[in-house]
């Protein structure tokens, strides 16, 4: 709000806009009623800049005790009106009490002829200045409000964002886990050594993802570290079935992404295409930066013959990718995904940042 001290730099302006209103005044008072102009700048100067404190601080309080929003217009017009006539009064008083001195001063240079329609005159601006003051704070108050509230409604969605996003990350590892005691149970009758061997994996899996849940994004080349242990891990139970092929280039490596961000789409390659079929197939990962954009793709080989994979998954793979797409990067990322001559293909495009400081 409007206040003759805010800051130093406001208070100077402030100071400032009624000298010259002060200047202005005497100017129009010296042509208008024949007065000299030292005389009436003497008048007016002095008198003008302490109405303007005095009547700033009174219109600033005024709109805190009566804000629009909680009084009735009435009662707001009320207090306005008399806070005006008062502080025009008492402007009056010290105009003609200032005039008063300098004429018994005897000099040349100070006091006017202080007629009564001069008097009249300085009432009336009086009050107008002071119902301007109360407009400008009134004015500030509600911009303020309004901010105040947008900032509140922004900061309200934000943590709603937040909130859904941790909710998904936390939907990734619980889901993973579950497939890969699954599998455990099953080869420990089948392979115990290979159960042991895919318990270790899997503790190693988990370690290394534990370093990286509480950040935002991660490099790219460090997602790909959890995609090797994550096929380590499943590489015990699929043997020579399951290959991998990276095409990551040097630009990509280091561009943010939220983490754990491919991994359900690699888990569900293995799910969806390498586990239904008999001789095994290639997961290709492929990323490179295109100007402000990162592409990453993901293809595996399918069953051309069999049923197409489902659009969700079990309900976390893709609509997981989807959704923490949308959450961190509205409408600048996108992921679409299809099967084009027996091989399923996910593609994502998404800002090319580099730096966990690109999220905040």
């Amino acid at each position: 709000m409007l206040a003759p001290t805010g800051n130093r730099r406001s208070a100077v302006l402030y100071l400032l806009a009624w000298l010259l209103l002060g200047v202005a005044l005497g100017g129009a008072i010296a042509a208008a009623f024949d007065a000299r102009w030292v005389n009436a700048m003497i008048f007016a100067i002095p008198a003008t800049v302490l109405y303007g404190v005095g009547a700033g601080f009174s219109a600033y309080y005024l709109c805190r005790a009566y804000p629009l929003a909680e009084r009735s217009l009435a009662g707001v017009v009320t207090a306005l009106g008399a806070s005006a006539v008062v502080s025009a009064l008492l402007w009056s008083a010290l105009l003609e009490g200032w005039n008063t001195l300098g004429s018994a001063l005897n000099v040349a240079w100070a006091g006017i002829d202080y007629t009564p329609s001069l008097k009249a005159v300085l009432f009336g601006l009086g009050v107008l200045l002071y119902g301007l003051l109360a407009a400008i704070n009134y004015l500030a108050t509600e911009s303020e409000r309004a901010s105040s509230a947008l900032q509140r409604e922004l900061q309200s969605r934000l943590a709603a964002r937040e909130a859904e996003l941790r909710m998904l990350r936390t939907q990734i590892d619980p889901h993973f886990l579950f497939n890969s005691l699954n599998s455990i149970s099953a080869l420990t009758s089948q392979n115990p050594k290979g159960a042991r061997e895919m318990t270790l994996q899997l503790a190693s899996f988990f370690r290394l993802s534990l370093g990286v849940a509480e950040h935002a994004v991660i490099p790219l080349a460090q997602e790909m570290q959890l995609i090797r242990h994550f096929l380590a891990v499943e590489k015990v139970r699929f043997g020579d079935r399951l290959q991998l092929e990276e095409a990551i280039e040097p630009e990509a490596e280091s561009c943010a992404v939220p983490p754990m961000l491919i991994q359900p789409l690699v888990e569900n390659a293995v799910k969806h295409g390498i586990a239904g079929l008999p001789e095994g197939g290639k997961i290709r990962v492929a990323a490179r930066r295109a100007g402000s954009q990162l592409r990453i793709v993901v293809d595996n080989a399918m069953d051309a013959d069999g049923p197409a994979p489902r659009r969700e998954g079990n309900g976390i793979g893709l609509a997981n990718v989807r959704q923490r797409l949308a959450g961190s990067y509205g409408s600048e990322a996108a992921v679409h995904w299809g099967a084009r001559d027996g091989v399923f293909v996910v593609e994502m495009t998404l800002p090319a940042q580099t730096g966990e400081e690109s999220r905040k």
